[in-house]
């Protein structure tokens, strides 16, 4: 995934209630399905009681069809984690967690009324929720001659990278880290500058 997508930066409650039944979805940043299992877990120790604790989430951007998870929680399958994934891909937004916390209100409300309960909840938490752009970045080394620093520089700022690291010896070795959308584009400009002399290396 070389383009830039946005991604979870707050965490939200929020709470709605149908036929008594109340529906707590948490949302909160998630980067891989270790994170969301700690965040599940620390609501069900924040909420022994509740009837479930069922959740969804996606560990890179909305629409990544890899890399996601959920978990219906004994309620009937399909009824709740595959709605809220729906909600969440919908929502637009990558690298979050849903846990919806339900607490039965004595009224059953059918696979249908789950289903709709289910994804409403992280519907509406999502309109709560705080984003930020995350653009992929890539790394790679680079050796240059001294007089050629400063074309080197220019070149990596145009296209939004930086030095990460520098060894200074008979040459100067670089890592940089760069957008990967301008991986090439940084590439081709670098053999341009220095009449082929100089490539990136992968570290």
């Amino acid at each position: 995934m070389s383009k830039s997508y946005l991604i979870a930066a707050s965490e939200v409650e929020h709470e709605i209630i149908v036929n008594r039944s109340r529906f707590i979805c948490f949302l909160a940043p998630c980067t891989s399905t270790d994170q969301a299992k700690t965040i599940v877990k620390a609501l069900q120790q924040q909420h022994p009681n509740a009837s479930h604790h069922c959740y969804a989430y996606l560990s890179a951007a909305a629409d990544d069809s890899r890399h996601y998870g959920f978990s219906d929680d004994g309620e009937p399958s399909g009824t709740a984690g595959k709605p809220m994934l729906a909600s969440l891909q919908g929502g637009g937004i990558g690298e979050v967690c849903a846990v919806v916390v339900r607490y039965f209100g004595g009224t059953k409300l059918g696979t249908g009324g789950l289903q709709r309960a289910y994804g409403a909840s992280v519907r509406e938490a999502l309109a709560f929720l705080s984003s930020e752009t995350k653009i992929p970045m890539v790394h790679r080394g680079l050796a240059c001659q001294y007089n050629q620093v400063d074309s080197v520089l220019h070149l990596l700022g145009q296209a939004g990278g930086e030095v990460i690291e520098q060894d200074y010896g008979e040459h100067i070795a670089m890592t940089l880290s760069l957008p990967s959308a301008n991986l090439e584009q940084f590439s081709a400009a670098l053999k341009t500058a220095s009449a082929g002399q100089l490539a990136l290396v992968k570290l």
